[in-house]
């Protein structure tokens, strides 16, 4: 597969894959990636995610984790999906290919919790983006920040709620890969400004967000209902 560099506003070069169906293709299959892991996932004893009064219940242990992550890559890969089917007033041909890498990524992330749940997953949720303005540039890139800022910092406060290491290990992977998204997002709107004082603290540590936190912000832009009480806390 050939590889070219594609110039970024902020000056860097960025390595990026010339699109394939053959990339798309790898991506979606790490929604099965790591067959064992999932073996062992659905394995465990079945926590319910069925609606109730108080909305679609996550479940509680690491079920109930993944199915937060899960809740939140079908956010992200709902947007950008919408995002690359109506892209934003000038988006030139170096942001294309990149969202739609972020893009490619985020429905990866989704399908693979999807496919490791099992019977266990929740419904797909219904997402609500009339808040946002797709055709513009800032509107888009405003909160595709928001939405990758945010899901590092759930990642960051939900690991030490997992009890699975090999769970905690692909929490890991999938997050560095967010941060490398969200560090992108951030230099697109403001060169330098990747690492900067509103996301990495005094002692050089990332925002760390609980799962009520993350849920509220994220609420925002879902309108089904999520019952989250049966987390660990």
């Amino acid at each position: 597969m050939q590889t070219k560099s594609k110039p970024i506003n902020n000056g860097f070069e960025v390595a990026a894959t010339a699109p394939s169906n053959s990339r798309r293709n790898f991506l979606i299959k790490a929604g099965s990636l790591s067959m064992a892991s999932a073996f062992v996932l659905n394995a465990c004893k079945k926590t319910s995610s069925d609606s109730t009064s108080n909305g679609v219940d996550l479940g509680s242990g690491d079920i109930g984790i993944l199915n937060y992550a899960y809740a939140l890559e079908q956010l992200e890969a709902a947007f950008y999906t919408k995002v690359m089917a109506s892209p934003y007033t000038g988006m030139t041909s170096a942001e294309s290919g990149l969202l739609a890498d972020i893009r490619d990524h985020e429905i990866a992330h989704r399908e693979f919790f999807k496919n490791a749940l099992g019977s266990s997953a929740i419904i797909g949720l219904d997402v609500n983006f009339t808040a946002i303005d797709f055709t513009s540039r800032a509107s888009v890139l405003g909160t595709a920040k928001a939405f990758e800022d945010l899901g590092v910092s759930a990642y960051n406060g939900a690991g030490q709620l997992i009890s699975d290491v090999n769970y905690l290990s692909l929490a890991g992977k999938i997050v560095s890969v967010e941060a490398r998204h969200a560090a992108y997002i951030r230099d697109l709107l403001s060169n330098g400004s990747f690492a900067d004082s509103t996301v990495i603290d005094s002692s050089g540590l990332d925002t760390a967000r609980t799962p009520a936190q993350v849920l509220a912000i994220a609420g925002a832009y879902i309108n089904t209902k999520i019952d989250a009480s049966h987390l660990p806390s």
